[in-house]
């Protein structure tokens, strides 16, 4: 009896963080608009827009340059180029493509040694909502010492309150959180700083998440 009692408080405590994970996912959108930071950081994803999104805000120089993490080895530049909308002289001025990448641990290293290179101590983060706090995670435990402002796009499946009645969107909460829980527990044990801050109110497929 007292095993099933404590596989029932830990089914609940995993329940709650899920639950709580969810709502700060949702939080990150609509994302604020940023503080500029030295440069901008891009983890891939299954569409173009987290590209998109971070050639916007080079365009509104919200930071010197760009990093697109995680491009498939296959892709091109100017094919990449040609996918995202924007500004021909930017793209070729002061965007780099990373090709290392194949997982968020991936993005995270490929990110941290680029803004080692170039001596950045802050950069806006663009992915999805709901990769945001695993991303963050993994960026700070291998670059702890680098400011990171969150910018998310928004995942219109992942918009409806009652995520968890429709099977694509509970699989996807549920399986990012449990990737979560991971990337939280690699942080603590090597020694990196986790990611348990608010959300601010403030790979064809997806290799990087």
């Amino acid at each position: 009896m007292k095993f099933l009692t404590f596989i029932a408080i830990l089914v609940l405590i995993w329940t709650i963080g899920l639950f709580a994970f969810a709502d700060r996912v949702r939080g990150f959108t609509p994302a604020p608009e940023p503080a500029r930071a030295d440069a901008i950081v891009a983890l891939t994803g299954p569409s173009a827009e987290r590209v998109n999104a971070a050639i916007r805000l080079l365009e509104q120089d919200k930071g010197q340059r760009v990093l697109i993490s995680g491009v498939n080895r296959e892709v091109r530049r100017q094919e990449l180029r040609a996918l995202t909308p924007g500004s021909n002289r930017l793209f070729n001025c002061c965007v780099d493509l990373g090709f290392e990448a194949e997982d968020t641990v991936g993005n995270a290293q490929e990110i941290a040694a680029w803004a080692e290179a170039k001596g950045y101590d802050s950069l806006i983060v663009v992915t999805s909502d709901y990769h945001m706090p695993r991303a963050l995670t993994e960026i700070r435990a291998a670059a702890p010492g680098i400011e990171l402002t969150p910018y998310a796009v928004e995942t219109p499946s992942l918009d409806n309150s009652r995520w968890w009645k429709a099977a694509v969107t509970a699989r996807r909460m549920t399986l990012e959180y449990m990737k979560y829980l991971a990337a939280l527990a690699r942080a603590t044990v090597g020694g990196g700083r986790a990611d348990t801050t608010e959300a601010p109110a403030d790979a064809a497929a997806e290799k990087a998440a």
